[in-house]
């Protein structure tokens, strides 16, 4: 360690640290404008100037490192006077135009001009002004001019995206911060640099002069899409969602979230928005009052359970729900006798119930492996997050490895890519066993030849200690789910790495934990989705869009009953119920790590939404069924999960299995996998999002697809 004194005290940091690091460490605060904690050091601003004793000039604190009994001070009249220097400088240029601007109230130029600016400006010649340039349906650059050229959103590109969308040119005044190109921001991660621009540069295109920043309540939340669990400070105005920003917690998001956690909440404020309960009636939809559509389908249940028995009735559950949900209409089936549940909508395999499927490690630990394999995933787009972390981790000499149907880029530096058909796939892990068994000297699961990439892989996979075989949604929803889950066992039993699943939705662990699927011999959702049931409850789901057997099937049963935000499944439903998304109730999701979060409303009920928790419960009641007098959400996650509140027991969780290697034979479909933006009904329905790259390349293969077919 190494210490200095800083403003009169002493302070220990590591060797190579800067004087920033210090003051951080103490407490201290230096006016900076360029530094971030999770970027590299430019030191373009220089507004962090301080005096460094025996230095002949102020220094910058971001990029001086720290010597032994080095005398640092923050506020002397030196480092004062330089400050108010910088300060006058970057203000020169600056429109002034705070009364307008998005970022006023939490603008870091604004706040520091109060301390350090000057009452009036010496500069009288005229100032620059920069073009607007359009990135895009989400950054807006409609003042560039306010930009003082601290290069955040250009390192956070080239060193947290990926890629290096945004670059500086021309020098002097002259020099401005664009694509170059003329390209548009199309990283899937590229709504952080709003938050990163100290000045109200880059701005929010959806938000843009929809509120000042002192008008809306903000308040904490989590992230209803992927696996990744992000915690989220969503910000409301008159009881209306009007932005998403991060809320740092750094063993889950850091301070980052991806572009579909910032923006899907338009679709919360969408005219697709089911304010009310519906009810067809000689094929037209009718608004009815809820002890009216409650009634009706209590009797409905009633009487096709009388006719046809508890086992013509099912529950298709989206693993987007709540625990707290996924709990009770799980119990609602099961006390009516039927244990056909199923909340893998997307898989084409259904392996028998036995343990969890789940990421078994720690979402920080990505980013310290050394070697990974990722089976079955376009990480960069399935799971953002989860790929900035393997990113960092390959900048620091990870080896990487793709076992996929498609070569996707991936914004990192990939040892091999090995692209074959979904078919093969089990064949490639095949190969990577063989090449392992042939360097232990032990017998190989199955038969099969290691040719050069399964070798490098092997051996990758043979050396170091922090290494992990990552089964991405396409493996989770391969029609030879369990011969991979199989063979990357036996690989990881050699070698010593971890297996886990990426795992696709919010909930996906969570469901898993309370058993949202069939326990015994209840219908899976592709027997279900295939027409097996006359009566089906639809959770939060739109089997046109979540499945991969479609809605066909369920045109054919006698009651459909969708429980919904939104106007969906219209053309098979009998009943929609409005229920509250996750911005408007109380509820609880699992990570792929098996974190426990849980979250309250923010914002009131849109209408006659109603939580689900409290739909089903009502439900339950008027079906005279036992157990279910619950109070609170609270109360609900108990009788789920008992008192376990911040992780899942790690006896439950498992990617153990006991179907034995083989190699499959045949043709194997490709795995159904939504793209980033169609995961769930909340992003498919956010404006922003649709009109971005990744949703019209998606519709392009869409079509693409439908055109083959």
């Amino acid at each position: 360690m190494v210490e200095i004194e800083l403003d009169g005290k002493k302070v220990e940091v590591a060797p190579g640290s800067m004087v920033m690091h210090a003051a951080e460490k103490a407490g201290v605060y230096i006016p900076h404008f360029c530094y971030h904690k999770k970027l590299s050091i430019a030191a373009n601003c220089r507004m962090c100037l301080v005096e460094v004793e025996k230095a002949p000039k102020a220094l910058p604190a971001c990029a001086t490192p720290v010597t032994e009994g080095m005398i640092v001070r923050t506020k002397s009249k030196k480092a004062l006077e330089a400050q108010q220097s910088v300060m006058e400088f970057l203000l020169i240029n600056h429109p002034l135009d705070c009364p307008i601007c998005d970022q006023g109230g939490e603008c870091q130029l604004q706040d520091l001009a109060v301390g350090y600016g000057a009452g009036a400006s010496r500069y009288g010649e005229e100032k620059r002004v920069v073009k607007a340039k359009g990135i895009g349906p989400l950054v807006s650059t409609e003042e560039m001019t306010r930009c003082i050229h601290c290069t955040r959103c250009v390192r956070f590109g080239e060193e947290i995206g990926g890629v290096m969308e945004l670059g500086m040119i021309n020098r002097g005044e002259h020099a401005e911060i664009t694509t170059v190109k003329g390209d548009t921001l199309d990283s899937e991660l590229s709504g952080n640099v709003i938050d990163l621009c100290p000045v109200g540069a880059l701005t929010s295109k959806p938000f843009r002069y929809s509120a000042r920043t002192w008008e809306m309540s903000r308040r904490k939340s989590i992230s209803p899409h992927d696996s990744t669990g992000a915690n989220l400070i969503v910000q409301v105005k008159n009881h209306k969602v009007l932005r998403v920003v991060p809320m740092e917690n750094e063993a889950v998001n850091e301070c980052w979230i991806a572009d579909r956690d910032r923006f899907s909440y338009e679709a919360l404020n969408s005219e697709e928005r089911l304010t009310a309960p519906m009810i067809k009636q000689g094929g037209n939809w009718q608004e009815v009052d809820w002890p009216t559509a409650l009634e009706y389908v209590a009797s409905g249940f009633k009487q096709i359970k009388g006719q046809h028995g508890a086992a013509s009735m099912g529950a298709l559950l989206s693993p987007h729900s709540t625990l707290e949900e996924l709990h009770l209409a799980t119990q609602l089936m099961r006390a009516l006798g039927s244990d056909n549940i199923d909340h893998r909508l997307r898989h084409a395999q259904f392996m028998p119930a036995e343990g969890v499927r789940w990421l078994g490690m720690s979402i920080a630990a990505l980013q310290e492996l050394q070697t990974a394999l990722v089976v079955g995933s376009d990480l960069r787009k399935d799971h953002p997050l989860f790929a900035q972390r393997v990113r960092q981790a390959a900048k620091r000499g990870c080896k990487v490895f793709s076992l996929h149907s498609q070569a996707n880029d991936w914004a990192m530096p990939v040892q091999a890519q090995v692209t074959v058909p979904a078919a093969q796939w089990a064949q490639v892990l095949a190969g990577i066993a063989a090449a392992v068994a042939q360097a232990k000297g032990v017998q190989a699961p199955v038969a099969a030849q290691a040719d050069e990439a399964a070798q490098a892989i092997a051996q990758a996979l043979m050396a170091g200690e922090r290494k992990a075989i990552l089964l991405g949604n396409g493996a989770a929803h391969h029609a030879h789910a369990a011969e991979l889950l199989a063979l990357a066992q036996w690989i990881a039993g050699q070698t010593g790495a971890h297996v886990g699943y990426l795992t696709e939705a919010a909930n996906t662990v969570g469901a898993q934990w309370v058993q949202a699927q069939p326990q015994a011999d209840g219908l899976n959702a592709a027997q279900m989705l295939g027409g097996g049931i006359k009566a089906a409850l639809l959770l939060n789901t739109e089997p046109a869009f979540d499945s991969a057997a479609g809605a066909q099937g369920l045109a054919q049963a006698e009651m459909v009953v969708t429980l919904s935000p939104f106007k969906a499944n219209m053309d098979i439903s009998d009943v929609l119920l409005p229920i509250a998304p996750f911005t408007e109730t109380s509820g609880t999701f699992v990570n792929a790590e098996g974190r426990v979060q849980g979250f309250h409303a923010v914002v009131r009920p849109l209408g006659e939404t109603r939580p689900a928790w409290k739909v089903l419960r009502v439900l339950a009641n008027l079906l005279e069924l036992p157990g279910f007098d619950y109070e609170s959400s609270q109360e609900v996650l108990a009788a789920a999960i008992g008192n376990e509140t911040a992780q899942a027991p790690t006896q439950i969780l498992s990617n153990s299995t006991k179907v034995p290697v083989t190699l499959p034979e045949g043709a194997v479909p490709q795995p159904v996998v939504a793209s980033i933006y169609q995961l769930d009904g909340l992003v498919r329905r956010a404006p922003a999002l649709q009109q971005t790259a990744d949703a019209r390349l998606a519709v392009q293969a869409d079509n693409q697809g439908s055109a083959t077919a």
